[in-house]
C-alpha cells in the first residue's frame, strides 16, 4: 500500500531532487535543489512523500504565502508522480495530505498553478480536488527544457483550491465520477482538442495558435469576473466551464 508521510531528512529531499529529472527532464540548473526542500520544511512550508515501502513514488513541495490583504496560504509550487504509479492516485494522496496539514493549521486556500493544456492535469484539479481558476499567466516560468512543455511558452492558470469550502467538501466526497453543473450555472465554455498532448508533440505551430486563443478566451471571461468552476472531457474535446463564483 502507498502511504504519504512528511519528509524530513536529507537524503529523501535528495531522492526527490532525483524525482524531478525523472518527471519533467529538467536540465540541472532547472531543477530545486535540496536547500531549498530544507527551508521550506523548517518555515511552515510543505514537503510530503508518497511511498510504496520504501521506493519514493512521488513528492509535494509547498512554500508559505501571503495575499496583498495579508491572507495567508499555501503555494504548492511542486508535484511529481512517477510515471509507473500515475493512475493509481497517487497525485490526489498527496494533494490529501497537504490539505489535512493545512486545515490542521487554520489555513483555508491553496494554490499552484498548472499548464491548462494538459488535459488530464486540468481535469484532476477542478474536477477531481474542486480547484477553481480566476487568473491565467502567460509565460509564467519564460521557456524550460522539459520536454512536457514542447517548446512553447509556459502559460498557467492559477488553481485555486479552498480546502474548507463545501464545494471541495462534496467534491473530495464523491467517489465515482463528478456531478455534472447545473445549466444556469455554466456562463462560457472553452474547449480544447482531446488530443492536445498528440499535437504537442506532431504539430506545434497549431499547439502555439491553440495556446494563444486559450490565453485570450481565458483572460476575457476572467475580466468579465468569471472563474472556471468545471471540467468535461469527451471523446473529441475537453472543455473547461466557466461560470460566477462564489
Amino acid at each position: 500500500m502507498i502511504e504519504a508521510r512528511r519528509l524530513s531528512a536529507l537524503d529523501e529531499f535528495c531522492e526527490a531532487l532525483k524525482l524531478q529529472q525523472c518527471v519533467w527532464g529538467f536540465s540541472e540548473v532547472e531543477l530545486v535543489p535540496s536547500p531549498v526542500f530544507v527551508v521550506a520544511s523548517q518555515t511552515g512550508g510543505q514537503v510530503f512523500g508518497a511511498f510504496d515501502g520504501r521506493r519514493m513514488a512521488g513528492f509535494c513541495l509547498a512554500f508559505p504565502a501571503l495575499k496583498p490583504d495579508g491572507h495567508p496560504y499555501l503555494h504548492s509550487h511542486m508535484l511529481a508522480v512517477l510515471a509507473e504509479y500515475r493512475n493509481a492516485g497517487v497525485g490526489r494522496l498527496l494533494k490529501l495530505e497537504q490539505r489535512s496539514e493545512a486545515l490542521a493549521r487554520g489555513l483555508d486556500l491553496m494554490e499552484w498553478t498548472f499548464d491548462p493544456l494538459q488535459i488530464k492535469n486540468a481535469y484532476f484539479n477542478i474536477a477531481r480536488l474542486g480547484a477553481i481558476v480566476r487568473r491565467y499567466v502567460v509565460d509564467e516560468y519564460g521557456n524550460t527544457s522539459s520536454p512536457l512543455d514542447g517548446g512553447l511558452p509556459t502559460d498557467r492558470c492559477v488553481a485555486e483550491w479552498w480546502i474548507a469550502s463545501p464545494r471541495v467538501e462534496a467534491i473530495l466526497s464523491t467517489a465515482s465520477e463528478p456531478r455534472a453543473l447545473a445549466s444556469g450555472q455554466v456562463k462560457q465554455r472553452i474547449a480544447l482538442p482531446a488530443d492536445m498532448d498528440q499535437i504537442r508533440r506532431n504539430d506545434p505551430a497549431r499547439a502555439r495558435d491553440i495556446q494563444r486563443s486559450c490565453a485570450a478566451r481565458f483572460q476575457a471571461c476572467f475580466d468579465r469576473g468569471l472563474a472556471v468552476i468545471g471540467f468535461e472531457c469527451g471523446e473529441a474535446e475537453a472543455t473547461y466551464l466557466l461560470g460566477r463564483w462564489p
